[in-house]
């Protein structure tokens, strides 16, 4: 087995990853293999990455033959007992068991459950279309960022080389296998920003100005729109947008804006409590039958769920789930929700932020 370590000197992280853990905590894996089953096939190298004495080193564990497998994962597990923050890249579905599935065959002790873990792809994938992507390979992540790598090969491509290794032990295909996995590990590193969007969605945002404005449509017909200036709890490393739901964002940066239109229209308020009221149907209302009882008999019919409403004209918001109460419809069967813009709703600059994350999250996760 060989072992080869990188230090990356002023490599600087561009996301604050001490926000996670402590830095020297922290440990970033990725492995290679000759395939995809462990049953069937071997790890020969395991790349990690780790924060020390002021710089980030890449180690990586290589098994010259599969005969060496037991010794690199018995050194790798040994080393990573160090650390209690595990940081890799589809791990959860494919290095962890893969590693574990190991180490029970050669009945080694490893337990990830011990570790605090992060899945990069798994923060992102989610937010796949919001960010315009093809798909959420570390390769299409490290092209949107606009990161260059050297290495030109994929994994699948690697089992080849690896092979024709273990026959020839050249050392330019020991280089080759050896970079992909290095360039693999930067690229974690390097890529971390993205999870700045992640942050956007799950993370509080805050609603630093919103306003109303006007305009007239393509047809001539006035408008209303909510415009919310927000600022983002991590630096988006591109600049993007985005329009769905009726709505329309874009980001830069620690800043944002999100466009949401306003209705100005009747809508209708359900009682949830059908049974005590009246229909009134020549008034096209529902009122209480402590109100309703003195309505003539001719004038009235037992509300049903569906016809036990009361109308209003005004401004109203969308909203996918019940953010703010009391909430409207347009008919019972309807799924689209809407608030009220009251004065008093126009004053709370906490519900705005809570606003915010609420459409971009419906914007972002829409079926």
């Amino acid at each position: 087995m060989k072992t080869e370590e990188i230090i990356l000197g002023n490599f600087q992280l561009k996301y604050p990853l001490e926000r996670l853990a402590p830095l020297d905590r922290i440990l970033f894996i990725d492995i290679e293999t000759t395939g995809f089953l462990s049953s069937e096939s071997a790890i020969y190298l395991i790349g990690c990455a780790f924060y020390s004495e002021g710089n980030w080193v890449i180690r990586q564990w290589f098994a010259q033959s599969p005969d060496e497998e037991a010794e690199l994962i018995r050194s790798f597990l040994s080393f990573s007992r160090n650390y209690t923050y595990l940081i890799h890249y589809n791990g959860n579905s494919f290095d962890l068991p893969f590693i574990k599935q190991k180490a029970e065959k050669y009945d080694l002790s490893c337990d990830f459950n011990e570790m605090e873990g992060l899945d990069i792809y798994r923060r992102i994938a989610p937010y796949k279309n919001f960010l315009k992507l093809s798909d959420c390979k570390l390769k299409t992540i490290e092209q949107f960022l606009g990161i260059k790598r050297d290495d030109t090969f994929s994994g699948g491509e690697l089992i080849r080389v690896y092979r024709e290794f273990v026959f020839s032990h050249d050392y330019n295909l020991y280089h080759t296998l050896l970079l992909h996995n290095s360039d693999d590990m930067k690229g974690m590193l390097e890529i971390l920003p993205v999870l700045a969007y992640y942050d956007m969605f799950n993370n509080s945002i805050r609603a630093r100005k919103v306003q109303a404005s006007y305009y007239n449509d393509m047809h001539g017909i006035p408008r209303k729109e909510l415009v919310l200036q927000l600022i983002f709890p991590s630096c988006l490393p591109v600049p993007i947008s985005f329009m769905a739901k009726g709505c329309h964002f874009k980001g830069n940066g620690h800043e944002g804006t999100l466009i949401v239109p306003i209705y100005e229209e009747e809508l209708k308020y359900f009682y949830a409590n059908y049974k005590d009221y009246y229909y009134l149907p020549t008034e096209d209302m529902a009122l209480h039958k402590a109100i309703a009882s003195f309505v003539d008999k001719d004038y009235r019919q037992q509300a049903t769920a569906s016809n036990c409403y009361t109308r209003k004209f005004s401004c109203y918001l969308p909203q996918w789930k019940v953010l703010a109460e009391p909430f409207f419809k347009r008919d019972y069967n309807s799924k689209d929700l809407f608030f009220e813009l009251t004065d008093e709703i126009k004053k709370n600059r906490q519900l705005f932020s809570d606003y915010a994350s609420h459409i971009l999250n419906a914007m972002a996760l829409q079926n």
